[in-house]
């Protein structure tokens, strides 16, 4: 595999590194930050009664962890044997997965900007296809992970369960912003914040249009914190990321003072300097929704 610039370091620059790798005759993309390694196939455990997408599940230093089938996740004819191909190795929402692919090519940095969102066509809850990037020669697809393993087992993403312990609550005179590109997402996030009383919501699925809204709102003589109260923003989005809209969030000063908090799968120890080098007031990590809206009462009293 090849990189092609260097590992991205600075925070808010709408850049990410792209890991390509080719299932069919396709050509995919993962985000550098959740790959862990890439590495042979190693012999599979066989799990009974098990999702179809996955092969089984193996030990790696000491980590027992599913690998899961891309072709047949992506609708496409077996014809990678147990043996071949390549294990990408990943880590986001605070879980370990392998995702077993043909081949793994090079690492690609591109601008959020270049990468565009799938036509209302082929896009909408069941795709796992989050942006496109074309190219001369073909296009890379950006795949939406999280959706995939949610598909897998669900019990691995947000549950309204968790924000009902909280009690009843009343929040509905808080206005707050939202900036999630996954459909699904954005759905889940409306009935749990809702359940949670916030009921007040505005959705964007990416932060270049929700910081136009902001921007627009304060031009035409609204201050920031009568149009919304809170930012809520994911990281991983088409157009502009969301590191980059929390920097531009700052160096407005008409919105600098509006609290934002990063709730991605992307929340590690070993990543959370990049939010808060672009002064996001908060992160949490996908799917603690219940976390979420404590740090939400926390910021908005």
């Amino acid at each position: 595999m090849q990189r092609q610039d260097g590992i991205l370091l600075e925070s808010g620059t709408n850049e990410i590194e792209i890991v390509e790798f080719e299932i069919g005759n396709n050509r995919y993309g993962i985000n550098v930050i959740k790959v862990k390694e890439i590495i042979l196939p190693t012999p599979i455990t066989i799990i009974p009664h098990a999702h179809p997408s996955i092969e089984g599940i193996i030990q790696l230093r000491g980590d027992v962890l599913p690998v899961i089938d891309m072709e047949t996740v992506m609708g496409l004819p077996k014809t990678i044997g147990k043996n071949e191909g390549k294990y990408i190795v990943a880590a986001f929402n605070q879980q370990q997965v392998v995702f077993h692919v043909q081949d793994v090519s090079q690492i690609h940095r591109v601008s959020w900007d270049q990468i565009e969102k799938p036509a209302d066509l082929y896009s909408g809850d069941t795709t796992q296809v989050i942006g496109v990037i074309k190219r001369s020669e073909d296009m890379l697809l950006l795949l939406d992970f999280e959706k995939i393993v949610l598909d897998i087992n669900p019990e691995s993403g947000i549950r309204v369960e968790e924000v009902k312990k909280l009690g009843v609550r009343e929040r509905s005179d808080k206005r707050i912003l939202v900036a999630e590109d996954s459909p699904l997402l954005r759905k889940l996030l409306n009935d749990t914040l809702t359940e949670a009383g916030y009921a007040n919501i505005e959705f964007f699925e990416n932060g270049k249009d929700a910081l136009a809204y902001l921007e627009n709102a304060v031009a035409s003589g609204q201050k920031a914190q009568e149009v919304v109260q809170l930012v809520i923003t994911d990281i991983e989005m088409p157009q502009m990321d969301g590191h980059h809209f929390t920097k531009r969030i700052r160096e407005n000063e008409q919105l600098a003072m509006l609290p934002v908090i990063i709730f991605s799968s992307l929340i590690t120890d070993e990543l959370k300097h990049k939010g808060e080098n672009v002064g996001a007031n908060d992160q949490v990590s996908k799917p603690e929704i219940a976390e979420l809206v404590l740090k939400m009462d926390q910021y908005i009293l």
